[in-house]
């Protein structure tokens, strides 16, 4: 079976000092990195995601530019298009990616499935051209981004594994219900 690694929005915004910080995010990128230095080899494609919105505007309401945030429909500025926020992690060696996927330009995108490569492709469409199965999923965050990706992920049939030790999630008890719907939904949870 042949099988993709996922890599979801591992940037210096979700990581310690960004805009929205995940605690642990360094440590994700720099396990990630490890992976990737022991297994890279094992994967047919290697495909990473950021968070790309546009400087202007309120990026189909995902900024809350009027009002404060409430974290759930509205986020502060974060991972601004060409900014250091929108940079990946400097713990993440991305010399092994293959795909470089960019989501959210000008409107909310939570899952990597809703960006598409500089070329034009969508994560779908690498997954199909390649004869892929069956993905790992890994990055930030547990409850939002990677949840997301990993339900896409199963709704276009592909054998999903979490690798947890490789996540890491904005909240302890939202990211524990993430894992266990993407449970209940056909993901391996290792």
């Amino acid at each position: 079976m042949s099988r993709a690694l996922l890599i979801v929005d591992v940037q210096n915004d979700f990581t310690e000092g960004g805009a929205l910080a995940v605690a642990g995010g360094d440590a994700v990128a720099e396990g990630i990195t490890r992976h990737l230095a022991e297994h890279a080899g094992e994967y047919a494609a290697i495909i990473a995601s950021r968070d790309w919105h546009d400087a202007d505007g309120d990026n189909g309401g995902h900024f809350a530019v009027d009002a404060d945030p409430d974290f759930v429909d509205t986020w502060p500025v974060h991972c601004v298009a060409g900014t250091p926020g929108a940079d990946y992690d400097p713990g993440l060696d991305t010399a092994s990616v293959t795909h470089h996927v960019k989501k959210g330009q000008g409107r909310p995108a939570y899952s990597m499935f809703e960006g598409q490569t500089d070329d034009g492709e969508t994560v779908g469409r690498i997954l199909d051209a390649r004869g892929i199965e069956a993905v790992d999923v890994v990055g930030i965050a547990t409850d939002h981004c990677v949840r997301a990706s990993a339900l896409d992920a199963i709704a276009h049939g592909q054998h999903v594994r979490i690798l947890t030790g490789l996540i890491a999630g904005v909240g302890a008890e939202s990211s524990e219900a993430a894992l266990a719907e993407l449970e209940h939904a056909g993901a391996e949870i290792i």
